[in-house]
């Protein structure tokens, strides 16, 4: 292997860089003394720009239009064929495909919540059957949540 040569610096030339740069960077801070100021006004001072840029961010997330919300009482049963340590696995395959043929979605998001109910005993144990709510949006996105 060839070896790559090696750059020349001039350390010269880096420090009066260096030197340029502080002295650029330098302000002169007005002095007060720390009894003056108090804590809440120091707060309100420093995080003033942040806590309003944080409450437009919030205020401007549009909602999402649902066309269809269903319940359904999803059965796992059959991901209990084969062999025991992909029982779990299954069980999630089992739900999408359920879900596609029941909702016909353009894309489909199992939420969190449904798959550690699916996990939550391990890869031997999935529940028989799971009872979730779908609600698909204008978009055909089907997210399916843990029904109460």
């Amino acid at each position: 292997m060839a070896k790559k040569k090696a750059k020349e610096v001039n350390l010269d030339k880096l420090e009066e860089e260096l030197v340029e740069e502080e002295e650029e960077s330098i302000e002169e801070i007005d002095e007060f003394s720390i009894e003056e100021v108090s804590e809440a006004e120091e707060v309100s001072e420093i995080f003033e720009e942040e806590l309003e840029g944080i409450e437009e961010e919030v205020e401007e997330a549009p909602e999402e239009e649902i066309i269809d919300e269903r319940i359904y009482v999803v059965p796992l049963a059959k991901a209990r064929r084969g062999p025991r340590n992909k029982y779990s696995k299954k069980a999630i395959r089992y739900l999408r495909e359920y879900m596609e043929r029941h909702f016909k979605p353009e894309t489909l998001v199992i939420s969190q919540e449904v798959n550690e109910a699916i996990w939550a005993r391990g890869i031997q144990k999935p529940p028989r059957k799971i009872k979730i709510r779908a609600t698909k949006n204008i978009d055909g996105l089907v997210v399916c949540y843990l029904a109460k």
